[in-house]
């Protein structure tokens, strides 16, 4: 089983997929290799090639590249929950029919200004489909590992639509428990109620999500496996105890009753939270552990981890992909090693603190490698949620769901749920206000390794000698190794954002923010993409954030890095449209200064009517080698440009206007004679930037194009006269090129 389950989850690790001729080589090899000593190793490959058969099926599914950005009519049928934010609402399709052959078995939609959907419901819509495609930044998450993973292979726009049948699965009844409980009147805290009972968190708002992250209590606030194996507990305790008593029916055996009833209690709180990847896992240990209880034997406590482990991955072997998945896993095993073996029992108060301590301390190393943040104020703040949350809300909210239809007494039951979440949260949002989240810098991986190391020598029992100086191993923590550029040398990062901009350029001593990426209502490209990516890359303050002009797609993030991180100073070249907090002065033509020895100059045009024309250029100058930062400047402002005093000559260009064909003039473009042009846009955009003209323009004037859309986050060492880095060449099997 062990041998299996690393088969399965070298998936995880390949970046790239074996083609068909050597996974039935390795599945042979495995066959002939089973019945002799070397059987461990048969069972690795066989869950080698079983996970690198499913990635390949998923990857199969995908919209083919000649149907990419095409628009089409199909119809379909909506599975899982419907998640609406504002005008937006968003779900995925399945059952897909249309008369174009080759779309994928599971889409997902984005539907702006739509009407009310129903999970169930069957649709005929004209929708705009996407091959898969995230961001691929420094920061960690892979919006495409994520969608492989959930097997969609495609993405997309409604432009029209019309329901041609009503809800008719299993599902719509799981919707429609959430559209009541959404009405219920719970202290402005239906939607967490909604989170607890359907898995359902869309109605929960971006500041909540935020408390959350920044106290550690996100998993109490999804259908975890410590929620679903606390009710398969209760409800298994119930029936011992009225058996105890005497009131359990003598016709009815307590144990298999007691048994089945937990059983069905987690399948039934599994089924309502859709079945993520903690609730499969939480199922199958529930059931091992049943079964084993009914034949009265004695499982151990790793056998049940390990068959779920195989279980899961088993079932789907991308499950790997998503980082619940890994978090899910190490964390019951943390539990396994600080409790099991232990002589004594601690009371439950013991237990309570030193579990918190050692889950804050042991996801530690699984949250660095994970790129996510982590709680300083955890311990504290799990200490007073999970008992409430598992003890008073999560038995409450059920009870209550399940009473509905007695309308006085359900609805009663979850007002008094909806009050204790709502003293909750404002406790969670004290405590996130002390001590809000941290996100680490990327370690290499000697330094996380010493790191993982020393966070199992600290868990080890008391008794074990000179266990404190694991705490020795964990300084890369807070002494990263430097990653700094030489003097006289910048690092230039052109990070990818969609359609906007945002650029670092970093010195020895000091970090320039060229424009902070745009904001799409709750969605903040400066708090999701631009902030993790400069903590990823080892930055704790900006000492100037430039924002080019007060456009969204260039000034939208600026709010969010501000109050993620300090900031010396703003610019830009409309700061009277900036918010008055961000304290933005006017960029000057003629403006210079030099960090670390590294040059900067400044241009903007003093005759600018528009926004676009009013940009902050910035030229960065680093032993020789020349980057030109342009914003969106047209054609007319790069003509005043080219008169003015500033040399425009650089080695790279940053093209205006992110490629619009009213920008990057010929005259401009042999003025800068750059040998590299970098874009930055998303794909399929509205506005169809980079135009052809200017592609075309581009390579007559000899500038090799890197564009953000096809090549991710960009990296340059300025004044080392080398490439440019793209991202997306990082091998991934799940990553389109």
């Amino acid at each position: 089983m062990l041998a299996l389950a690393a088969g399965l989850l070298l998936l995880r690790f390949l970046p790239q997929l074996p083609s068909f001729g050597w996974l039935l080589a390795l599945a042979l090899v495995g066959l002939l290799l089973l019945p002799f000593r070397w059987r461990p190793l048969a069972f690795f490959l066989f869950g080698l090639v079983w996970a690198c058969l499913n990635a390949q099926w998923a990857l199969d599914d995908r919209l083919p590249v000649d149907l990419d950005g095409r628009t089409f009519w199909l119809e379909g049928q909506v599975t899982g929950l419907p998640d609406r934010r504002g005008d937006v609402v968003r779900f995925e399709l399945e059952d897909i029919h249309s008369r174009h052959a080759g779309l994928p078995s599971r889409i997902r939609l984005a539907w702006y200004g739509g009407p009310e959907i129903r999970s169930g419901e069957r649709w005929r819509l004209a929708a705009r489909l996407k091959r898969p495609s995230g961001m691929v930044n420094p920061s960690a998450f892979d919006y495409e590992a994520w969608l492989l993973a959930r097997r969609i292979g495609a993405t997309g726009t409604i432009k029209a639509g019309e329901r041609i049948a009503e809800a008719a699965s299993s599902g719509a009844w799981r919707d429609r428990l959430r559209q009541r409980l959404l009405t219920v009147e719970a202290h402005g805290r239906a939607g967490a109620i909604a989170a607890l009972v359907v898995g359902d968190g869309s109605g929960l708002s971006t500041a909540d999500w935020r408390v959350l992250q920044d106290t550690g209590t996100v998993h109490l606030m999804v259908i975890s496996g410590q929620h679903v194996g606390m009710l398969a507990g209760l409800l298994y305790a119930l029936v011992l105890l009225l058996a105890r008593w005497g009131i359990w029916s003598q016709r009815l055996p307590w144990l298999p009753w007691a048994c089945g009833l937990a059983f069905a209690g987690a399948l039934g709180y599994g089924w309502l939270a859709g079945f993520e990847v903690p609730v499969r896992r939480a199922c199958l240990m529930v059931a091992i552990v049943l079964l084993w209880r009914l034949r009265f034997r004695h499982l151990g406590v790793w056998l049940p981890l390990l068959i779920a482990l195989v279980g899961v991955l088993m079932v789907d072997p991308l499950a790997s992909l998503q980082p619940g998945f890994w978090l899910s896993f190490v964390a019951v095993a943390l539990l396994i090693w600080i409790f099991r073996g232990r002589l004594g029992v601690p009371s439950w108060w013991r237990a309570l603190l030193y579990a918190q301590w050692a889950m804050a301390l042991g996801l530690l190393p699984a949250m660095l490698v994970l790129g996510l943040p982590v709680s300083l104020s955890g311990p504290l703040a799990n200490l007073l949620a999970v008992p409430w949350i598992s003890a008073l809300v999560v038995p409450l909210a059920l009870l209550g769901s399940f009473l509905l239809w007695i309308p006085w007494l359900g609805e009663a039951l979850l007002w008094l749920a909806g009050g204790l979440l709502a003293i909750l949260f404002d406790l969670l949002a004290l405590i996130a206000g002390w001590q809000p989240a941290w996100l680490a810098a990327a370690l290499p991986l000697w330094a996380w390794g010493l790191v993982v190391l020393g966070t199992l020598i600290l868990l080890l029992p008391a008794g074990v000698p000179l266990r404190m100086l694991g705490a020795l191993l964990l300084a890369p923590l807070l002494f990263a190794p430097d990653s700094r550029p030489e003097q006289g040398r910048a690092e230039v990062w052109v990070f990818d954002v969609g359609q906007g901009l945002s650029v670092l350029v970093r010195t020895r001593d000091h970090a320039l923010l060229y424009d902070a990426g745009p904001r799409y209502g709750d969605f903040d490209i400066g708090e999701r993409v631009v902030f993790p990516s400069l903590r990823q890359l080892g930055l704790a303050r900006l000492d100037l954030m430039m924002l080019s002009h007060a456009d969204s797609d260039h000034s939208g993030g600026a709010l969010a890095i501000q109050r993620a991180m300090p900031v010396g100073a703003v610019l830009s070249g409309e700061p009277e449209r900036l918010p008055a907090v961000l304290a933005a002065r006017s960029c000057r033509s003629g403006q210079r200064w030099s960090w670390d020895q590294v040059n900067f100059s400044v241009w903007r045009w003093p005759q600018a009517t528009n926004g676009n024309q009013a940009s902050c250029v910035l030229m960065v100058e680093a032993a020789g080698e020349r980057l030109l930062l342009t914003g969106d400047i047209d054609a007319q402002a790069e003509r005043a440009l080219v008169d003015g005093e500033m040399e425009v000559n650089a080695r790279w260009l940053l093209a205006p206007h992110h490629g619009s064909n009213s920008s990057s003039s010929a005259v401009f473009l042999a003025a800068v004679a750059a040998d590299g042009a970098l874009i930055s846009r998303s794909r399929h955009n509205a506005f169809g930037h980079p135009h052809p003209a200017v592609l075309k323009r581009l390579q007559n004037a000899g500038a090799e194009l890197h564009d953000t859309a096809e090549h991710g986050a960009l990296s340059l060492q300025l004044g080392a006269f080398d490439g440019a880095r793209r991202m997306r060449d990082e091998p991934r099997f799940w990553r389109e090129k």
